[in-house]
């Protein structure tokens, strides 16, 4: 496929491909760390002693969201209004199911409490034994160890915080090219080529690890272990953060999680089980006639929770859980799992609830299947070899929840009830489906990373003489591991690295480039013109609007050209169109994720039959939906999409008939150079650094032809 440069629009000024990534977010040093003052922070009567009147948390999303489009662009009073509206609506739905969830979790066995305590657990003679053959073992290589008890110094904190960092570039045969960051110098670059050290296993999960596949799903993948899922193991192993932006959900997502899954619970298997080895020495010590003085072993946080597993739906949760007791349950040795049924009721599917076959992309019924509510939260603690769900999270060792659901909790600033003392520890951070939440409300997700590893405002019973000195110094976001996957590259995903995490060994991301792009999907013989217009920044809405309105819209405005479908990626930038048609009296009708059923078909139908010129589509319908629009002649992609098969889907609706020929159809799409990563998912690698880079603003591909110009 060839690039044929049409006349040039408005001039611009190539950018690298990398400018959209740069820029880091300034952190202030933590300059008094000492322990007395830690002591004293705890003691204090109430976290909250100014009463001041809060507004509701979707409020608050919404005041944030409109304060930052303000610096780019200029909404009208009757945008911000309806924006209003809405956060409104779904704040009260919000309140509504804090109030049911609270009820929930009020629930808790004492028994239980004690069963899974680790204050009150201690390891046998047998597995004493079994702990002291197994930490024999372990090596110089033994990243666990090597992590957790590596004390960074004052001024090693300072440099990490400052942002001075050195990247390096790898290969892997199977996840390609990989840029690796480091922050310092000893803890650098390490070469995976031939250093693919697996992690050192717990004895539970020493014989069973190979058949990971074959334990959490044996119909749908290969028994044995795929390379994929070595090469992430390694890379988890390193204990380094980690973004895999290519786990598809049709194929590599369920390996992907599979492997997550088991570094999760290698590593709060060992946590534990070190925990519980010095719980039974010190007992020991306690018993004997002279009591040897020595050091405490400090082996704890802050508080227990250990593990974050971010995730959309309740259907993967459902999963997870999964595929952690098919890990624990090996060689037909069973395993007590509490609150087992309760799970399965409220994660799990209701028959009666199934959709019906309907006819989707196949991508769409990996996404959607099973339990699909967005708002869940569950404690998980693992002591011996037993599981118990529904653990208050302050007795759980792995919290899995959505963003939405810990944002209930989390609350905001100012607001009476609230808590997040029980991420203050969080030890490895999983982000599953990152593109999902890209979907739902990406505030939520940035809500809760923002209160990760702060400091407690309570000491929840915590004995501070096992607890590592890192935690004291307030110093744990440091040592957190972070893996986030996704199915595409995204700037905002590329952030949850670059400005949310800090960890001392380092980052690796994925950095593959597509050859073809998703172009090369569409079936029907049509011309597609790119259009680039010049931006300062990823979220100037103002200099897209004004492109839009002064050089592409007088273009389709004549009556002659109707049946024009305009696919908007921003809920907000598709207010901004309503409200400007509205005042324009142009001949429009619109769909949205909030679109009630009557009103996407009233819609379809003007379209259709040519009552309406324009239809405004929001990105988000189709990814909730997956409507085919049937009578599209024009199309304009106001921004590219997030999904790359997104812009072959809705190109290929133009087959779906209505009046008029293939001779008359038509696409434009409006791109800018902070669209980099979505203008090479669609157009290809090599054309994409063309299309940024050449003096040129136009370009134009045609497919449907043996021939493509």
């Amino acid at each position: 496929m060839e690039i044929v440069e049409l006349p040039p629009s408005p001039e611009h000024s190539p950018v690298d491909l990398e400018e959209q990534e740069d820029g880091q977010e300034d952190e202030e040093p933590e300059k008094k760390t000492p322990y007395q003052k830690l002591l004293s922070t705890m003691s204090k009567c109430t976290p909250h002693a100014e009463e001041e009147s809060s507004e509701d948390e979707e409020e608050i999303l919404s005041k944030e969201v409109s304060d930052e489009a303000e610096e780019e662009s200029n909404y009208d009073e009757e945008d911000v209004k309806e924006l209003e509206e809405l956060a409104n609506r779904e704040a009260e739905n919000g309140d509504w199911k804090y109030q049911n969830d609270a009820k929930e979790e009020e629930l808790v066995d004492k028994g239980q409490e004690l069963e899974f305590s680790l204050d009150t657990n201690f390891l046998n003679r047998k597995e004493q034994c079994e702990a002291g053959n197994f930490t024999q073992e372990e090596n110089s290589k033994d990243m666990f160890q090597q992590h957790l008890y590596t004390e960074l110094t004052e001024e090693e904190v300072q440099k990490i915080i400052s942002g001075s960092k050195s990247k390096t570039q790898t290969t892997l045969p199977r996840m390609g090219t990989l840029l690796c960051t480091t922050f310092l110098e000893k803890f650098g670059h390490v070469d995976l080529q031939k250093d693919r050290n697996l992690p050192v296993f717990h004895p539970f999960l020493k014989t069973s690890w190979k058949d990971l596949n074959q334990l959490s799903d044996p119909k749908e993948t290969p028994e044995e272990i795929s390379p994929l899922q070595l090469e992430l193991l390694t890379l988890m192993a390193s204990y380094k953060d980690l973004c895999y932006s290519e786990t598809c959900p049709l194929k590599l997502g369920p390996q992907v999680r599979s492997a997550y899954c088991l570094h999760v619970l290698n590593h709060v298997l060992r946590a534990n089980s070190q925990v519980l080895l010095h719980n039974a020495q010190g007992r020991e010590r306690k018993t004997k006639s002279t009591v040897e003085c020595q050091e405490e072993h400090r082996d704890q946080g802050l508080t227990r929770p250990k593990v974050l597993i971010l995730l959309p739906f309740r259907s993967g949760a459902l999963q997870v859980v999964h595929i952690l007791l098919s890990l624990l349950e090996t060689k037909g040795k069973k395993i007590v799992v509490s609150n087992k049924k309760k799970f399965k009721e409220e994660f799990g599917e209701d028959a009666d609830e199934k959709p019906p076959n309907l006819h989707r992309p196949d991508d769409y019924h990996a996404i959607f299947a099973g339990n699909v509510d967005d708002h869940f939260r569950i404690g998980v603690s693992i002591v011996r070899n037993n599981m118990r769900l529904y653990a208050p999270f302050y007795s759980s060792d792995i919290i899995i929840a959505s963003p939405l659901g810990l944002r209930t909790i989390l609350g905001a600033e100012g607001e009476k009830k609230r808590d997040f003392d029980f991420l203050s520890s969080i030890e490895l951070l999983v982000v599953d489906q990152a593109d999902v939440f890209l979907m739902q409300n990406w505030e939520h997700l940035l809500h809760v990373l923002k209160h990760i590893n702060l400091q407690p405002l309570d000491s929840h019973g915590v004995d501070f003489s096992r607890v590592r000195m890192w935690n004291l110094n307030n110093w744990a976001r440091h040592y957190r591991q972070t893996l986030v996957f996704s199915s595409i590259q995204d700037p905002q995903i590329n952030n949850i690295l670059t400005k949310h995490c800090s960890n001392y060994r380092g980052q690796i991301a994925s950095k593959n480039l597509p050859k073809t792009g998703s172009i090369c999907q569409v079936l029907v013989q049509l011309p597609h013109v790119f259009q680039m217009f010049s931006s300062e920044s990823f979220i100037d809405h103002d200099a897209r609007f004004r492109f839009f309105v002064d050089k592409v819209l007088p273009q389709y405005k004549d009556s002659v050209i109707s049946h024009t479908l305009v696919y908007i990626p921003s809920y907000f930038d598709y207010i901004r169109l309503r409200n400007y048609m509205k005042k324009e009296g142009m001949s429009f009708t619109s769909i949205c994720e909030y679109s009630s059923k009557s009103e996407i078909s009233r819609a379809r139908h003007f379209f259709l039959k040519g009552d309406k010129q324009f239809l405004l589509f929001t990105e988000r319908f189709h990814f909730y939906k997956r409507y085919t629009i049937k009578g599209i002649q024009n199309l304009i992609f106001y921004g590219l999409p997030s999904f790359p098969h997104f812009y072959s889907e809705v190109c290929n609706m133009l087959a779906e008939g209505g009046p008029g020929g293939a001779a008359s159809w038509t696409c434009t799409a409006l791109y800018s150079r902070y669209d980099a990563h979505k203008l090479t998912a669609i157009t290809g690698g090599q054309r994409a650094g063309q299309m940024l880079h050449l003096n040129k603003t136009v370009h134009l591909f045609i497919t449907g032809e043996d021939k493509t110009l």
